[in-house]
């Protein structure tokens, strides 16, 4: 389990992605970058970062089921996940 402060951390930069993205896109399109350089650090979209919707662990990430891949196995091998089933021939 990933601690409460990074998962927080996390929603807090998403947050401010969202509140800034559009005041983002006029400076770009105006080209004005050094009005763009006082904006947050964390407004910038490059500093999200995945994470396990369950436990919030950072790697071994699926983007298609937004879980990390040790949840997706037991999940998968309980049947919780719908159309996916462990592979046998």
């Amino acid at each position: 389990m990933a601690k409460e402060s990074m998962k927080a951390r996390e929603v807090k930069r998403a947050k401010l992605v969202a509140k800034y993205a559009a005041k983002k896109a006029a400076l770009k399109a105006a080209g004005d970058y050094e009005a763009l350089q006082l904006l947050p650090k964390n407004a910038s979209v490059v500093r999200l970062h995945n994470r396990c919707k369950i436990t919030g662990r950072p790697k071994g990430y699926m983007r298609q089921f937004g879980i990390s891949r040790i949840q997706f196995r037991e999940m998968a091998s309980q049947g919780l996940i719908p159309g996916v089933k462990k592979a046998s021939w």
